[in-house]
């Protein structure tokens, strides 16, 4: 776990404080909660999709080679273009 330092206004911190008493918490944990739901919420039900997905067209054989597909889609001109300037 990392230390940090923030700056709250006075209603926000007595907001926290009031909370934490009521909830026999910490404010820092109070924070670290309202973080975590902020900016993880839902962060393992996204990977367990993107898992899910993961090899889904495999067993397709309607599908183009997808390393040729993406070899021609990278073939560029640019060198040549490059030298004709």
């Amino acid at each position: 776990m990392r230390r940090t330092q923030l700056y709250l206004d006075e209603s926000l911190w007595n907001a926290l404080h009031r909370e934490a008493r009521r909830e026999k918490t910490t404010v820092s944990e109070l924070v670290r909660r309202a973080a975590r739901e902020r900016y993880m919420k839902g962060l393992e039900e996204r990977r367990s999709a993107m898992r899910a997905l993961v090899g889904l067209r495999a067993d397709r054989d309607d599908l183009p080679d997808t390393e040729k597909y993406l070899r021609e889609l990278r073939k560029s001109d640019r060198i040549e273009r490059l030298h004709k300037q």
